[in-house]
């Protein structure tokens, strides 16, 4: 039976991401098992022994140093990129999912772009638009060009070290949605940093039907039109009502990384 890890990045916060993940993990439960790490409150972490990692998003700064399960995060990220490339049996790799907030933190360790706070918090649904490599990129099959995602962040990933992607073999996958009407770098919004590792800065979990619930709550309605405005938020009740949009994406991108994963740990020798 193959072990799943989920590092839960949420420091505490009620969210619905680490219910998703759970939810899609379930999935599988005929061939793993999962268990989740409460990173930043308990500083739980996972070892080395797990076949799957699946890092949240989570709230506030992905570079503040306020625990001491900080430099244990980049460790584990070190140490499980280490595994992978000095491990000669290809299906004894680890396989990695990184999600917004733990995607920043990543990029920021493996030296791939400068981590920003953005001018503005980005919150809705948004179209993001792929790379050469995007378009080839076998976790987007059956996903548009472009196409939907829900985008929930204050930080952002910008000015790509390009050397250190060609060092590494990283590839840019998706960028940001064009806004010809301001004079922004577009956000890398996912990366394959090598064939078992995976990142998206948008939230791949995201079930439209559960979102759709939990932003209809007339306190929560509130605040975000208090905060975002009514047009962005009705915009982002179309969108994930749209069975083309966030549903697409909700369909596609982690459980074609699980299944990917599956597959090839599945070849390892007894």
């Amino acid at each position: 039976m193959l072990r799943a890890a989920l590092l839960d990045m949420y420091n505490g916060e009620a969210n619905r991401g680490i219910p998703m993940l759970e939810s899609i993990l379930a999935r599988y439960i005929h061939v793993l098992r999962f268990e989740r790490f409460d990173v930043r409150v308990k500083n739980e972490l996972p070892d080395l022994s797990y076949h799957i990692y699946i890092f949240s998003g989570g709230p506030g700064d992905p570079l503040l140093n306020d625990g001491p399960w900080f430099q244990r995060y980049f460790d584990l990220i070190e140490q499980l990129w280490q595994w992978n490339q000095h491990q000669s049996i290809p299906e004894a790799r680890k396989h990695c999912f990184f999600i917004c907030h733990s995607f920043q933190m990543a990029c920021h360790h493996f030296r791939l772009g400068l981590v920003t706070k953005r001018y503005k918090m980005s919150f809705g649904t948004y179209p993001v638009h792929k790379t050469h490599w995007g378009k080839e990129e076998p976790f987007f099959e059956g996903l548009p060009d472009p196409f939907y995602i829900a985008d929930f962040r204050r930080y952002q990933v910008v000015q790509p070290n390009y050397q250190r992607f060609e060092e590494m073999g990283a590839k840019i996958l998706c960028l940001e949605k064009l806004r010809p009407h301001v004079h922004f770098e577009r956000a890398i919004m996912a990366i394959r940093f090598s064939k078992e590792m995976f990142g998206t800065q948008f939230h791949p979990e995201a079930d439209p039907a559960g979102l759709l619930h939990y932003f209809l709550e007339p306190e929560r309605k509130q605040s975000i039109v208090e905060e975002h405005g009514e047009a962005r938020y009705q915009r982002m009740l179309r969108d994930l009502a749209n069975p083309m949009k966030i549903q697409r994406t909700f369909d596609t991108i982690i459980p074609n990384f699980i299944e990917n994963a599956v597959e090839q740990l599945l070849l390892l020798p007894a």
